[in-house]
């Protein structure tokens, strides 16, 4: 396994584990769903349960996927499609930085180029990819970036509609 391999490896790993993670927290953290649900109902998302589910099992699926090198480029897209929509419903309005009240939308950032860099590496030689002769190629950056967009703007356009704001 060359040194590419090795590290295209323990970043589908550690990143897809990790993004599983955070969507068994949406189901299972101290909130649960139902936190999860009142989470997004207040950012202004129509029908906030389906969006929960959506976005925790999207985590947990693409966050499997990309662990183990399967589908790999679909995966990737499914993080910068969650992303974007966390960065416009969320993030932007606090400004770059996470540590800005409200946090900020650079983690959310990080999270969309490290999916798009996987999405454009491929998943590696030891991964279920390369075990069933699947190379996207360079087509792999395309998918994930495209379909990444796309997703992201279909959601916010069916299903985001800002809270209105009062006047003080």
């Amino acid at each position: 396994m060359s040194t590419a391999d090795t590290a295209v490896l323990i970043l589908r790993v550690a990143f897809g584990l990790s993004m599983a993670l955070h969507g068994y927290n949406k189901f299972f953290g101290p909130g649960r769903i139902a936190g999860t649900t009142t989470w997004f109902a207040s950012m202004g998302m129509r029908a906030p349960a389906l969006q929960a589910r959506a976005a925790a099992i999207t985590e947990i699926g693409a966050g499997i996927l990309l662990a183990v090198g399967f589908l790999t480029p679909f995966a990737a897209a499914a993080f910068i499609a969650l992303m974007i929509v966390a960065i416009v419903t969320t993030h932007w309005k606090n400004g770059y930085f996470i540590f800005h009240p409200g946090g900020g939308w650079e983690y959310c950032a990080s999270i969309i180029f490290v999916a798009l860099s996987i999405g454009i590496m491929g998943s590696g030689t030891a991964s279920l990819d390369n075990a069933a002769s699947i190379d996207f190629g360079a087509a792999g950056g395309f998918i994930a970036a495209g379909l990444g967009v796309f997703a992201s703007v279909a959601q916010l356009a069916i299903f985001y509609r800002p809270p209105k704001q009062l006047d003080t």
